[in-house]
């Protein structure tokens, strides 16, 4: 059966499958493998046995993987069918910028861009909120660009094909943008906004919500690793 979802913030989606609060298609997450990669560059950042909360978890890529790896993982997405793909782990379902556990915990974990999607600022708050002090906060965003010409159009990696059917500007250093999704015969499309965050504003911005700049941790700049201010 498809699904088909759209958010009060303009996030839509379609395809077989539920489609979470903010289009992400649950059977396309859920098919794809464990995320290795990234795991791995969360567990070199920090301690080993590091409990870990993870932001936006979705139906678990990477939850898997950091399991794997040894660390306790409370995993917090709003969408119940994303979280009922995830075992190991303990699951939220929360908005995270509604989150309050209470707890603080020594790595905070928001990836998969959402620091450019979403609200930046009740974002970063909720990681604030839930890092220990001496923690990590770690951040991934986007560092291409979705317009212009050096934007991508087309790849593929891991089986999947992905290409970008729509791209155009929505406000300054914004660009609304549609991706679709083709993997084992079936097909999935998501659209969103996301803006810029570049190096220039990186430091305020985490300073406003009470966090500085410790360093990156890739070559690309992609992921950011934040402190407690």
């Amino acid at each position: 059966m498809a699904g088909t979802g759209r958010s009060r913030d303009g996030t839509a989606g379609s395809g077989p499958g539920a489609i979470a609060p903010d289009g992400s298609a649950v059977e396309f997450y859920a098919a794809m493998a464990p995320d290795e990669a990234r795991a791995a560059l969360v567990h070199a950042a920090v301690p080993a046995g590091t409990p870990v909360l993870e932001l936006g978890a979705g139906a678990g890529r990477v939850t898997r993987a950091l399991l794997a790896l040894g660390h306790p993982v409370t995993a917090v997405d709003d969408s119940a069918e994303m979280l009922a793909r995830i075992e190991g782990a303990r699951t939220v379902r929360s908005a995270i910028q509604d989150l309050d556990l209470g707890e603080r915990f020594g790595c905070v974990l928001l990836m998969s861009y959402l620091v450019n999607y979403g609200d930046r600022a009740a974002l970063l708050d909720a990681c604030r909120r839930h890092a220990a002090p001496g923690g990590l906060v770690l951040l991934q965003r986007e560092t291409r660009p979705w317009l212009g010409p050096d934007a991508p159009r087309a790849w593929s990696h891991d089986g999947v094909d992905f290409e970008v059917v729509r791209a155009e500007p929505a406000g300054p250093d914004a660009a609304a943008v549609t991706i679709e999704y083709r993997t084992g015969g079936r097909r999935w499309t998501h659209a969103f906004t996301s803006r810029r965050l570049g190096d220039d504003e990186l430091p305020d911005v985490l300073a406003e919500s009470g966090l500085r700049l410790v360093r990156f941790l890739d070559d690309d700049r992609a992921w950011v690793a934040a402190r407690p201010a």
